[in-house]
């Protein structure tokens, strides 16, 4: 059928521009990771959005979309903790394979999914392959106590296609806004998801609410999930939908965080990591709070069955 009828409703601009329904949103979302429109097509929607800003009812049909298609993995024996990682390190070492392992620690199951959207940086999941944790090419049930990680490409084809227009119109799109509430299983899970801008942070809660989702929303890291070491943002949670602030951000950043290299490749970030978890290193507290933070959510998250 195309999109092009959606394309003149939501590409009217900022002001002209009508939100889409849940289910047109699905449609629209669904023909394109199926393949079905053509690539100007593709580079409107994009645009057009970007332009409009999605709704949490738009990013919820995304989702609905996303989820129809998408391969799951099965449902883990407690609440798969779910960590989109789509940024990497810029300035700083990525600590979100340090969060993955921390919380392995605690014997929760987890999952990080994610692929390169920018030149030059590095990636959490080179840095797990680095730690020995080797990435999956199928979705199988994640143990307690274990971390996994998965490339996009790996979840849907189509939609690591969408991620990959970046590369070509030099912008992020909808699909990139989908993947950090993304619930890749078919059973219960706590998504951990992060923000940079206030209204971006008002749609993820919004959409958060609106799939009753159970979820930890902070400030990341450069864009990660991790929470950057050298202060304590804001957290608010989602169980079952329900929003609740757990704390608000603390003032204040520190100077150095002790043992944080100032080199960000792979190896230096992965020695960091190995010596942080045999206790050589202490853990950044600002990461040993949002791990408390998740294994609360983890607890208090009512076991589905598959």
């Amino acid at each position: 059928m195309g999109i092009s009828h959606y394309i003149k409703e939501i590409g009217r601009g900022p002001r002209g521009a009508r939100p889409l329904t849940r289910a047109q949103a699905a449609d629209l979302f669904g023909q394109v990771l199926d393949g079905t429109v053509t690539d100007l097509e593709i580079g409107a929607f994009c645009l057009a959005m970007r332009i409009k800003g999605e709704t949490a009812e738009e990013m919820a049909g995304f989702l609905d979309a996303t989820q129809q298609r998408m391969a799951l993995f099965p449902a883990s024996d407690q609440p798969l903790v779910v960590l989109p990682s789509y940024n990497g390190a810029r300035k700083l070492p990525v600590l979100t394979p340090l969060l993955a392992l921390l919380l392995a620690r605690e014997g929760l199951p987890v999952l990080l999914h994610g692929m390169r959207t920018e030149a030059r940086r590095i990636l959490a999941s080179d840095v797990l392959v680095a730690l020995g944790v080797p990435a999956l090419i199928a979705p199988e049930k994640i143990a307690n106590g274990s971390v996994a990680h998965i490339a996009t490409e790996h979840l849907h084809a189509g939609l690591a296609r969408l991620l990959a227009v970046r590369e070509v119109v030099g912008l992020r799109n909808c699909g990139h806004s989908a993947v950090k509430l993304l619930q890749p299983c078919a059973g219960a899970a706590v998504v951990v998801s992060s923000y940079t801008h206030p209204e971006y942070f008002e749609m993820l809660c919004a959409t958060f609410a609106l799939l009753g989702s159970t979820a930890l929303v902070s400030r990341g890291l450069e864009g990660e999930v991790a929470a950057d070491p050298r202060r304590t943002p804001r957290y608010d949670a989602f169980l079952g939908g329900t929003h609740q602030l757990l704390q608000e951000q603390q003032p204040g950043t520190a100077n150095e965080v002790p043992g944080l290299p100032t080199e960000i490749d792979i190896h230096t970030t992965a020695r960091y990591t190995q010596d942080v978890l045999a206790g050589v290193l202490p853990v950044p507290p600002a990461l040993a709070l949002q791990v408390e933070h998740i294994l609360r959510l983890a607890t208090a998250t009512p076991q589905e069955t598959p």
